[in-house]
């Protein structure tokens, strides 16, 4: 086996511990200790890899989201290519968005619901580096796909679109970053509201399949939803677009 084999194997297995155990304790709470035990390096090599625990968390994300903004621009490509000018609907808007973080969940090469979860616990962090690394990679995406929605709803004023993007953005990272609140809201989990009361629940990928079902119906009724009678429409009021 080469060095640079060698190396990148031990830069991989960081990453996929340090993505659990972010996952799992959050930011503030996982220790570079922790990480080097559990993927049994000494320091050096998380040092010489990443340089900083800041740095590793941002490469935690970036080798996922590269991929997630790369798949979701081309969606979009792809549909406005099949559109021909004409504007999209809106549910294929929220379905190449949404649609493809939550099938990231059924993948495991791609993070699976381990990185779902950490990525919607990591979305309300108030840490500003970590602000300021998502508003960097996720500036293209969001514009984007802001103005696929300007166009698909074009009598709904604009700061209302807006509105709705954050709430769903909202929605969808409290979904994803754990069922436990089921528990203290229900008394039952998700194993117990499919009829699968086994001690270790659903598995991931059942998970992850269930949030698809589920979220993207919630997130597009949330779209559609009336607009407040206190908004000022830019046209005369028309139902929301389909």
């Amino acid at each position: 086996m080469s060095d640079q084999k060698t190396s990148h194997d031990t830069r991989d297995r960081i990453l996929d511990i340090a993505e659990r155990l972010f996952m799992e304790n959050g930011y503030e709470a996982t220790s570079m200790r922790m990480i080097t035990g559990a993927a049994e390096v000494n320091l050096a090599a998380v040092n010489y890899h990443f340089g900083s625990k800041e740095a590793l968390l941002r490469e935690v994300f970036r080798r996922r989201l590269s991929w997630l903004n790369r798949e979701r621009l081309q969606a979009l490509d792809r549909l406005e290519g099949q559109a021909g000018g004409a504007p999209l609907k809106p549910s294929q808007i929220l379905e190449a968005f949404f649609g493809t973080l939550l099938r990231m969940g059924e993948d495991e090469a791609l993070g699976g619901m381990t990185f779902l979860r950490l990525l919607g616990r990591t979305l309300t962090d108030p840490a500003e580096f970590i602000r300021n690394f998502f508003a960097g990679e996720y500036a293209e995406v969001i514009d984007r796909y802001k103005l696929a929605l300007f166009r698909a709803l074009p009598d709904v004023p604009k700061a209302e679109i807006v509105w709705r993007l954050h709430f769903m953005l909202g929605a969808m990272s409290y979904a994803i970053a754990g069922t436990d609140v089921l528990q203290v809201v229900t008394g039952c989990g998700l194993g117990d509201l499919a009829g699968e009361s086994g001690s270790d629940g659903p598995g991931d990928l059942v998970v992850a399949r269930r949030l698809a079902q589920r979220l993207m119906p919630f997130l597009l009724g949330g779209l559609r939803a009336p607009l407040p009678q206190s908004i000022d429409l830019p046209s005369q009021q028309q139902e929301p677009s389909r």
